[in-house]
């Protein structure tokens, strides 16, 4: 009997998505393939030009994306991958609020006449569309990282195309369990995978997924004469991670909801951000299109950096350190990075909520602020 994979949900894709075919005494898993050179024939040719743990690991993320999709050595490989792909002093419309590297990649190619820059409130839709004639490149992070700002998505992407400019999302934190902007119209969509893809803080890759045959072969390019090519092991770690990701992304989701309730309440907090409460800016918009709120959120403390530092380092059960994604809970102040933008506020902590017990997070939390 035939299957039609296409009407799988995406709960289900993450776990059947690039599996090697079906025989008798056939392994389950892809193997990790640890090789560099292949013999003439082909289609591989080369270690940096392909791998078959790399096409298992692709066509999973495809399955949740919708759209063919190559991985990369880190995140920030694949979005230097996606504007490598850009002519010299093209213009590009940003958030001025977002991944702190993808803001200095940026800053570092306005300064050189690699490529002109246009920063603006992403969550202002209506100074993004002023910002859209000329421009060569819509780069989209929704929400932002770390103050969880909302675009509207749809908008700017129908605006974008309807005047040709070419539309990339960085999907990260939002995952395809939340929005699928390929489905929007957007031409490629940026994973770090190192976050909640794989899903267990032991891997660093990234991805870009897209419906375009030309950006592809563009994007693949890139990877082959740039080198930032994903390790087969790590490739496999990132495969595996991928088999749990629905299920871990629900717990954490859930659990960031009812945390950021709780802290809305608690006095030694001045602002919650996370755009699945009813009181966030952010809120109307995200239920619109949004279907779920994510794993992420950030709030303010009373009082100084300082007092915002002592907080984090003062958890037993949330790690304080960088990153997110994870089974773990993780948080941070942001500001303690220079490369951090001076639009986020002094005290704001970005919490990556793991699957602990829920109420066992809490207490830590309590426990925390309690240090100030």
């Amino acid at each position: 009997m035939s299957h039609d994979a296409s009407n799988e949900k995406l709960s289900t894709r993450a776990v059947t998505a690039g599996r090697p075919p079906r025989a008798d005494d056939s392994p389950l898993n892809t193997p990790i393939s640890l090789n560099s050179t292949f013999t003439a024939g082909g289609p591989i040719g080369y270690g940096r030009y392909g791998n078959d743990t790399w096409s298992a690991t692709e066509s999973a993320i495809s399955a949740l994306e919708g759209g063919r999709s190559l991985i990369f050595s880190s995140g920030m490989a694949a979005i230097s991958a996606a504007f490598s792909i850009l002519p010299w002093g093209a213009r590009i419309v940003a958030s001025n609020q977002g991944y702190s590297g993808v803001m200095t990649l940026l800053d570092q190619y306005s300064k050189s006449g690699r490529l002109k820059v246009s920063l603006v409130d992403i969550s202002h839709t209506d100074e993004v569309l002023a910002q859209l004639p000329g421009a060569d490149l819509l780069w989209l992070e929704s929400p932002t990282n770390p103050c969880l700002d909302v675009a509207e998505l749809p908008q700017l992407i129908s605006a974008a195309k309807a005047a040709k400019i070419l539309v990339m999302v960085d999907n990260t934190f939002a995952t395809a369990l939340t929005q699928r902007p390929l489905e929007m119209g957007a031409d490629v969509v940026m994973n770090s995978v190192t976050k909640f893809l794989s899903g267990h803080s032991d891997v660093l890759m990234g991805s870009l997924s897209t419906n375009s045959a030309e950006l592809f072969a563009s994007l693949e390019s890139s990877r082959k004469f740039n080198g930032s090519i994903a390790g087969p092991f790590e490739a496999w770690l990132a495969l595996r991670g991928i088999r749990t990701f629905p299920l871990r992304f629900a717990q954490s989701c859930k659990s960031a909801q009812e945390l950021a309730q709780r802290l809305s309440a608690h006095p030694k907090v001045s602002r919650v951000r996370y755009p699945g409460l009813v009181t966030d800016s952010q809120h109307e918009r995200a239920k619109k299109f949004m279907a779920t709120y994510g794993a992420v959120l950030s709030f303010e403390v009373i009082g100084s950096g300082h007092d915002a530092d002592r907080v984090c380092d003062s958890s037993s059960i949330i790690t304080h350190a960088t990153s997110l994604g994870g089974v773990e809970s993780l948080w941070e102040r942001r500001r303690r990075w220079p490369i951090e933008s001076p639009s986020v506020p002094e005290t704001l902590i970005r919490f990556s909520v793991g699957c602990e017990d829920v109420e066992d997070l809490w207490e830590d939390i309590q426990r925390a602020l309690s240090a100030i």
